[in-house]
């Protein structure tokens, strides 16, 4: 694992900027070279958009080129029943059968630390030049982060992840205490924010463009995320953490149109697109950006099924009209050809320009927190009894925003239409317990996600175990008829790091359960 990294195009930003700015500044001093990178040029101002567009990709699952090189989430979109390999191409025999080993995922793996870096290096220098509203950004991002690889990995190299002065072997830290410890970076974050920020902050947030205010509900969104995950833990107590997210003189969680995401200036050019357009979408010369993968027939099913119009906006229809979807792991001689089967629709890589192109797609912000997801955890929240509020109300507002977000046309008419019309929809259907009505937020919540964050539906399912038949693999190989619980520690970690990674003895993808999981 690299525990330091620092990116090359970050160095050629801030190489050029020495060159524009030390140009022009002490021209005669002759003991400084303008064009040299030192830790006093590399500002946090700089190191910050590195980190948050790092952070942004990880959302996108993308395919590798070799073996097992499997990047970011991809995999994650096919095991929950969003996409599938269509039948132009070999099935993955590794990601189809469940038999996971420790190169599966490991770029990922490495890649989400390089960010973790960069956002530690922004706050560490973020603090010393006083940037403390930029330090705030680089916590949550942070926080959000780790969360993500405990709910991959269990324990982790954390406290000593970045300590990289003392030990170049991280010790493992457990996934419980980095969840508490998670939440107290939240709150010092949020303290962070609070105050009056630089005016260095705002011209290097490409996340949320300066808004301390927005910071905050983003942060209190992921103070309730780290809550619902551990919702079935036998006494767990979330109150004294639930006070602070909605009480008195909070703003409470991201709400209607205020989803969170990350732009650096993404463009319709060669390796400056958005990266799920990048990746789901079209090359800047106007060809499909992936030949390989398509939409899952499970969600396909599931939305025809139930005529969800938001169908129309995760997926286009094939030539003759219909919307068809590749039985996840089966013989590729099973499965249609990618021209025969649907592709990503505009609700996910932009609509169609006057030019019948999708380009506007590439300019668009990477998502790191839709609207929809901070609405449907605080309607599970309150359908727990957690926080005040009427669970009916919450539930139907988080499904409406799915409608609008996704650009659905009179969105709002046609989610009631919607939540009236369809049983997996109505509340009437939702039970009356508490777990119950969970589970039925998170059916609708798993639709809502599709395509978009893989992760939460894979933490969702391992946590309450809600979805229909259906999604398993049809590769007859399969070692489990059920999805595994977690990953394997990768390979990088049993090379550079392997006396700590060999304390966490043997770890079995398919029973060895997060601390979180019932």
């Amino acid at each position: 694992m690299k525990y330091i990294h620092y990116k090359q195009y970050l160095l050629f930003i801030v190489v050029s900027v020495g060159i524009t700015i030390s140009g022009c500044k002490k021209f005669l001093d002759v003991n400084k070279d303008p064009n040299r990178v030192t830790d006093e040029t590399v500002t946090p101002e700089l190191i910050f958009p590195a980190g948050a567009e790092a952070a942004g990709a990880t959302m996108v699952g993308a395919r590798a080129s070799g073996a097992g090189a499997k990047t970011n989430m991809q995999w994650a979109q096919s095991w929950m029943g969003y996409q599938a390999a269509n039948g132009d191409f070999a099935r993955d025999n590794t990601e189809t059968s469940y038999n996971i080993d420790f190169t599966f995922n490991d770029v990922m793996f490495q890649r989400r630390y390089d960010a973790l870096f960069d956002l530690h290096q922004t706050e560490v220098k973020a603090r010393v030049s006083g940037n403390n509203a930029l330090a705030g950004a680089a916590i949550i991002l942070n926080v959000k982060m780790f969360q993500e690889l405990v709910d991959l990995f269990g324990n982790l190299p954390y406290s000593q992840a970045f300590n990289n002065d003392k030990t170049t072997r991280p010790a493992y830290d457990k996934q419980q205490d980095i969840y508490n410890d998670l939440q107290k970076r939240l709150d010092t974050a949020i303290t962070f924010m609070g105050g009056t920020p630089s005016k260095k902050f705002a011209p290097a947030d490409i996340v949320n463009h300066g808004s301390t205010a927005k910071w905050i509900k983003f942060a209190n969104t992921l103070k309730l995320r780290l809550l619902i995950r551990q919702s079935e833990i036998s006494g767990f107590n979330p109150a004294t953490e639930i006070a602070k997210i909605f009480g008195a003189g909070s703003p409470g969680v991201l709400g209607k149109g205020e989803s969170v995401g990350v732009n650096p200036g993404y463009s319709n050019d060669l390796n400056k697109q958005s990266p799920f357009f990048a990746n789901y979408g079209y090359t800047s010369t106007g060809n499909i950006a992936t030949s390989s993968t398509n939409a899952n027939a499970y969600i396909i099913g599931i939305l025809s099924n139930n005529h969800d119009p938001r169908l129309q906006r995760f997926f286009q229809p094939i030539g003759n009209g219909s919307f068809v979807g590749a039985a996840y792991g089966d013989e590729p001689g099973n499965i249609p050809a990618g021209a025969n089967l649907s592709y990503f629709g505009p609700g996910l890589i932009g609509p169609k320009g006057t030019d019948g192109k999708f380009t506007a797609g590439a300019a668009q912000d990477q998502w790191l927190m839709p609207s929809f997801g901070s609405l449907f955890l605080k309607a599970e929240a309150i359908a727990r009894g957690w926080t005040a509020g009427d669970a009916k109300t919450a539930y139907q507002d988080a499904v409406t925003e799915s409608f609008v977000w996704l650009g659905v046309p009179d969105a709002v008419n046609a989610a009631t239409t919607y939540m009236s019309t369809s049983v997996i929809a109505n509340w009437a259907n939702a039970g009356a317990t508490p777990l119950a009505k969970a589970k039925f937020i998170a059916m609708q919540k798993y639709i809502a996600n599709c395509c978009i964050d893989a992760q939460e539906s894979y933490s969702d399912q391992r946590r309450l175990n809600f979805l229909p038949a259906g999604y398993i693999s049809a590769n007859p190989s399969r070692v489990s008829n059920t999805l595994p619980v977690r990953l394997q520690y990768p390979q990088s970690e049993y090379t550079s790091n392997s006396e700590n990674v060999l304390k966490e003895g043997t770890i079995n993808p398919l029973t060895s359960k997060l601390f979180w999981q019932p």
